[in-house]
């Protein structure tokens, strides 16, 4: 038996015993070490993806970890090779993958989501969905490379260019990793945050951060680009005031980059967009080549994995763990320790 964390209703998760399934063909069993705890994973434990996660449910899908046992027909892998997961199973046939973008498949499985996810200690994959990882990144530090692959990604999408002024509106894990992949592509980054927490950590990672609440940012844009606005803004809050600063900002043909996901519509400023010719671009996932960027990113520093992880706690605090993160305050990334030695031993 094996212990995982599993989703029961709205605000109630279980550590629980769960017999693991063995690799099939194509398959791999990996033992997972690290699981960040990210947005999502807080919408499922609010209940607001009860239509489309079957209770009990095994949640949780930025992780990193070992290879157990291997399937057969699985090549190029072996028990002990550390990776990551890149949890997107696609079905090939739809109108979008024959298109090529297979990670916005319409009949996606989100792995995590729509099928078993990582919270648990032994945990069976296609081999398809592996990254390697090289043999000096900590595990700890490869828990963060779902989501830098997310920032990545966002980053491509909005055609950030060196040079460029963009804007942040969000300053939680996700908007910080995008701010230095961003800075990273030459762009000159302001963050747009109301948690001081957050703020000050993005200030110490180098990143000139705004309130919002004390500070009027589009006057403040106004100054930093000489009246030009933006050259692009990533909406990252999930609010309606931060969708309302992210088009305000904006200067002449400015993108504006949807990341995060907004649970009602919005009313939104068309005479913004038709004024001064602006761009609306979604952004949701990753393909395998955001996912090998963003490792060569943690790995090289350039994201400083150690200094987003707010704390790690074993597979049976997650239940408090999730309670931290909804309350906000001085937290910003949470891993759930998966190993073995944590929490006992499994068979």
């Amino acid at each position: 038996m094996t212990l995982a964390v599993r989703y029961k209703s709205a605000r109630t998760l279980d550590t629980a015993s769960v017999e693991p399934s063995e690799p099939g063909p194509g398959e791999v069993l990996l033992a997972p070490a690290f699981v960040g705890i990210c947005g999502t994973d807080l919408h499922i434990f609010h209940g607001d993806m009860d239509a489309r996660v079957a209770a009990p449910a095994v949640i949780g899908h930025e992780m990193s970890g070992r290879i157990v046992r291997v399937g057969a027909g699985v090549q190029g892998w072996q028990p002990g090779d550390t990776v990551t997961v890149m949890p997107l199973r696609w079905d090939g046939t739809c109108p979008a993958c024959l298109a090529g973008h297979q990670h916005v498949c319409q009949n996606l499985d989100f792995i995590g989501i729509d099928s078993p996810g990582a919270m648990q200690q032994r945990w069976t994959v296609p081999a398809a969905t592996l990254i390697r990882l090289p043999a000096s990144l900590a595990l700890d530090h490869a828990a963060l490379l779902e989501p830098t692959a997310v920032a990545v990604h966002d980053v491509g999408r909005a055609g950030v260019r060196a040079g460029e002024r963009v804007v942040v509106v969000g300053g939680g894990p996700v908007g910080v990793l995008i701010a230095l992949v961003a800075r990273a592509a030459g762009a000159d980054v302001r963050v747009v945050e109301l948690s001081a927490h957050r703020r000050l950590l993005a200030e110490e990672l180098g990143l000139t951060a705004w309130n919002p609440v004390d500070q009027d940012v589009p006057a403040l844009v106004q100054e930093w680009t000489g009246d030009a606005g933006a050259d692009v803004a990533f909406e990252v809050s999930g609010a309606a005031g931060g969708v309302d600063t992210a088009v305000e900002v904006l200067g002449v043909r400015g993108r504006l980059c949807l990341v995060a996901i907004h649970a009602r519509p919005r009313e939104l400023n068309l005479h913004r967009f038709f004024w001064r010719e602006l761009t609306l671009v979604g952004a949701r996932l990753y393909d395998r080549s955001d996912f090998e960027k963003a490792v060569g990113l943690v790995a090289d520093g350039t994201i400083p994995a150690e200094r987003l992880i707010s704390r790690v706690v074993p597979l049976t605090e997650a239940q408090a763990a999730f309670e931290a993160l909804e309350g906000g305050g001085d937290v910003m990334k949470i891993l759930v320790d998966c190993t073995d030695d944590s929490q006992g031993a499994c068979a």
